[in-house]
């Protein structure tokens, strides 16, 4: 069964910048969208962002829109989110997941075989 896993998280201070890296075992991601979720602390998952199979289409939230930038090395079996210009709003611990329905572009129960997460904290 197809697994994800998340890593890249840590600790930065705002204004920084990590890439998040979302690796898949057990199967292929080539064949499927990807979308990456956050969750805070007594919030609701959002979606942040989401790449098409190809890594032809993509599409973000607007509260990341011009600073998180999503993307995939199929040859890697990998997806990544380049999250720069930090801010204490985006610590969360962030998911990846696989897209299965087509209902709208970052809607989590579209999505399937989430990984645990990774923790991003934005802070000085």
């Amino acid at each position: 069964q197809l697994q994800l896993v998340e890593s890249g998280g840590g600790l930065v201070q705002p204004g920084g910048s990590l890439r998040l890296s979302c690796a898949a075992s057990g199967g292929t991601l080539n064949a499927y969208a990807i979308g990456w979720f956050r969750q805070a602390p007594g919030k609701e998952r959002e979606g942040v962002a989401r790449i098409s199979a190809s890594g032809g289409s993509t599409y973000y939230a607007d509260s990341v829109k011009g600073r998180f930038t999503i993307s995939r090395d199929n040859a890697k079996n990998t997806v990544y989110l380049q999250m720069n210009s930090l801010k204490s709003e985006d610590t969360a611990v962030y998911y990846c997941a696989v897209r299965v329905r087509n209902s709208a572009p970052l809607r989590p129960e579209d999505y399937v075989y989430w990984g645990q997460g990774t923790q991003v904290t934005v802070s000085s």
